[in-house]
């Protein structure tokens, strides 16, 4: 059975700083992109930042790039968001997720996935850690 845990979040004043970490298991860490995505109330969810299977490539959007970053420890199967100069607008549960699905291609018997931010390309998912900035 594949669980993905999310922890990490918290409250914190503009400008601050806090560092989201996710654990899956049940699954081959290593053979997934991971991904961060968030939800804020009454909005749908977003994608934050991925990150391939290798942990040498990442993306984010355009709302989060240069503030966060995200990295991955495939020998401990944990996906990290640090997040700098958090702003108001960045209050929303944060989601983990693990995918195998989307754009991808193939060298010899090995499966390169692509980035993706879209919910459809990922099928396991985390609970979620809320995450609130104060103004």
């Amino acid at each position: 059975q594949v669980q993905v845990v999310e922890s990490g979040g918290g409250l914190v004043q503009t400008g601050g700083s806090l560092r989201l970490s996710c654990t899956a298991s049940g699954l081959n860490f290593g053979a997934y992109r991971m991904g961060w995505f968030r939800q804020a109330p009454g909005k749908e969810r977003e994608g934050v930042s991925c990150i391939n299977q290798s942990g040498g490539s990442t993306y984010y959007a355009a709302s989060v790039k240069g503030r966060f970053t995200i990295s991955r420890d495939n020998t401990k199967n944990t996906l990290y968001l640090e997040m700098n100069s958090l702003k108001p607008e960045d209050t929303a549960m944060y989601y983990c997720a693990a995918g195998r699905r989307g754009k991808h291609f193939t060298y010899g018997e090995r499966l390169y996935l692509l980035p993706s931010l879209s919910p459809d390309d990922f099928q396991f998912w985390g609970q979620g850690t809320q995450v609130t900035v104060s103004s």
